[in-house]
Order: structure tokens, then C-alpha cells, then sequence
């Protein structure tokens, strides 16, 4: 597999790696700067030329793995020399050059998925779009994932996922692990049932509920009735968006509510753990 598949399978299965980069050589070396490497956690792709120099890599690159869980690893340079005389772990190469290798890694982007793609989700996923993340959109009805609706979307830097799901809450078993769940449809009845499925789901980021305190309430009433405790409907963010922005138009609805969002989702690592409401 060359390194570019490489980098898109991770990203498909939503796995961390390290992309490994020769980007400069004095003297000999076995491979010319521009040679690459994708590192996984347990495998690797493609090359960088083999024996000391090789081995000194996948184990920065894997260390880099292990440190990423802190939020703290970002990329980094690594200069081995390739002579006889030179500090070696991995036995001697002995090719006489000095190789510059740049390990950037690679993260799993944050997923979202907002349920309702009315005027306020189709704002939303405008702006959302314009970032480097998994966006699934999901909605029971078809008119509102029609393709030339969703033209607005075609220059997307995100992912972009389209889901006709009649019974929205069934969608929430199909996106990925630590998914951002914001929760806009057309019917307060869809709007509850899905707030109850996605309570009952374990593999979700943060849940946001779109909407009045007033409907809040009602909602936080229903899910106490349905058996959820207070650890299980704090889970849930409503009304979400940020606070002291009253127009009312889909717009300013939407870039509220991205904001708090993007807020969550900053971190590296935020998409493959829960967050909780402030």
C-alpha cells in the first residue's frame, strides 16, 4: 500500500498515525529527501530506507502514539547519522550521510452529526464544512437532502456523510465512536426520541439539543419519566449555542451554535471522549 492510501485507510477507520518524512540528506543515504512512511500503532507502510535509521523512526513515531492521548504531541524533527561511528540502537548503518526526518502526526478529525437538516442545520453544516472533520447529516425527510440543496456544500474541506433515515434514531448506531450529536429536526417528538436513543448509546461525544429553555424543561421531565438519572441527562447541552446572541434568523442560530461546538471539538483528541456540559 503506498503511504497516501495509507494515510486516507486511517482516516476511514478513524486510527491515529504519524506520516514520516525524509526532508533533507547530506552525503549518502539509502533513500532521497521526499521518501515516506505512515506509522500506525501496530503497522507500517512504505519506507524511509531500512535498518538503524528506520527502526529510530518507528519507535519516535510510536512514542508520539503513545504521548498523543496527552494533547501534547505536534510534529517533530529527528536527524540520524548513518556512519560507523554514530550512537546506534538499531545496529550499525553505516552509508557515511546524515538523514533529517520530520514525523507530523496524524489525528483522528472530530466527527458531528447534526439530525435535521431544516434552515438552521443547513447553515450549520455550511459553516462546519468549511473544517477538516467527519459531518453526517441526517434527516427523515428526503426533500431536505436533496442534492441540489445540499449544492452549498460541494466545495466542502469536511467529510460530508448524507443519511436518509426515516427513523432518525437508527443513525446514531452508524456514526463513529465519540460523535458530536446536535439535535435540530423539524418535530419535537423526533427531537425527544432522539435524545432518549442517543442517552442510551455509549459510543457518543457530546449531545446538543437545539431549542427554548422552556422546551428543555419539558424534554428534561420526559427523560427523567423515561429512566434516565441526572449523570445521564446532563449529558445533554440545551440549549445549545452561545449565550447572548437573541436574533433569531438561521444564520446567527447556526454560527452560535458552531461556535460552542467548535469550542468542544478543538482538542485533538475530543472526538474519542465524551464531553460534558459546562
Amino acid at each position: 500500500m503506498s503511504w497516501l492510501s495509507a494515510v486516507q485507510t486511517l482516516r476511514e477507520q478513524r486510527r491515529p498515525g504519524v506520516l514520516v518524512t525524509i526532508t533533507a540528506v547530506r552525503g549518502h543515504a539509502p533513500r532521497d529527501a521526499g521518501a515516506k512512511m505512515v506509522v500506525a500503532s501496530d503497522e507500517s507502510w512504505g519506507t524511509i530506507g531500512g535498518g538503524n535509521l528506520e527502526a529510530t523512526a518507528l519507535e519516535r513515531a510510536r512514542a508520539m502514539l503513545a504521548a498523543d492521548a496527552a494533547d501534547t504531541t505536534e510534529p517533530t524533527t529527528l536527524t540520524v547519522s548513518l556512519s560507523d561511528k554514530a550512537p546506534s540502537e538499531h545496529g550499525q548503518q553505516c552509508c557515511g550521510g546524515e538523514v533529517v526526518v520530520l514525523l507530523e502526526p496524524l489525528r483522528v478529525v472530530p466527527a458531528v452529526a447534526i439530525f435535521g437538516v431544516g434552515h438552521v442545520g443547513l447553515e450549520l453544516a455550511r459553516i462546519l464544512a468549511r473544517h477538516d472533520l467527519e459531518l453526517h447529516l441526517i434527516d427523515s425527510r428526503s426533500v431536505a437532502l436533496e442534492s441540489s440543496r445540499l449544492a452549498v456544500l460541494d466545495d466542502a474541506i469536511a467529510r460530508v456523510h448524507v443519511h436518509h433515515s426515516p427513523v432518525p434514531e437508527v443513525a446514531l448506531g452508524q456514526v463513529p465512536a465519540g460523535t458530536h450529536v446536535l439535535v435540530m429536526t423539524h418535530d419535537h417528538a423526533e427531537d425527544a426520541a432522539l435524545c432518549d436513543a442517543a442517552l442510551r448509546c455509549g459510543h457518543l461525544g457530546s449531545i446538543g439539543l437545539i431549542g427554548s429553555s422552556a422546551k428543555w424543561a419539558r424534554f428534561e421531565v420526559l427523560l427523567r419519566r423515561e429512566g434516565h438519572d441526572d449523570t445521564a441527562v446532563g449529558r445533554i447541552h440545551s440549549p445549545i449555542g452561545q449565550r447572548g446572541l437573541t436574533a433569531k434568523d438561521p444564520a446567527t442560530i447556526a454560527l452560535s451554535v458552531a461556535a460552542e461546538l467548535l469550542a468542544r471539538v478543538e482538542s485533538p483528541s475530543a472526538a474519542s471522549r465524551s464531553a460534558r456540559p459546562s
